[in-house]
């Protein structure tokens, strides 16, 4: 392809890409489905060290660096619970009837994939006496 003439503004350049293609697939001739299926076994590995650390820090390190890629913590501490959502670990009895059904404590944090459920929160819920 060539360029247009002077004073005509700019045209592709030649070879330029096709827009559908994953730049990051063709840079590293890594088919989309297999750099998807990586990612997801790289988050799971993550999820699992992150469970097992014996540091706070490292912990902390590690959920921050999924958030940066779109994986985050669920805490629903308060929240109505959702049995679609969440996995009720325990109960803790209250008078308050205003808080029965609700998360009294995260016990396992859950995680989502941008919008994709990849574990739900392990939690306490309120009971009434």
């Amino acid at each position: 392809m060539s360029s247009p003439p002077d004073g005509e503004g700019t045209g592709p350049a030649d070879g330029a890409s096709e827009p559908d293609v994953d730049p990051v697939a063709l840079a590293s001739g890594i088919e989309p489905e297999q750099a998807l299926a990586d990612r997801q076994a790289l988050i799971q590995l993550c999820l699992y060290a992150m469970d097992r650390a014996h540091s706070g820090g490292v912990a902390e390190r590690i959920e921050k660096g999924l958030a940066a890629i779109g994986v985050h913590a669920l805490r629903p501490d308060g929240a109505r619970f959702d049995p679609a959502q969440h996995e009720a670990g325990g109960a803790v009895r209250t008078d308050d009837a205003n808080l029965e059904g609700t998360v009294a404590e995260t016990e396992v944090p859950g995680f989502v994939d941008h919008d994709r459920l990849l574990r739900a929160p392990v939690v306490t819920v309120y009971t009434r006496r």
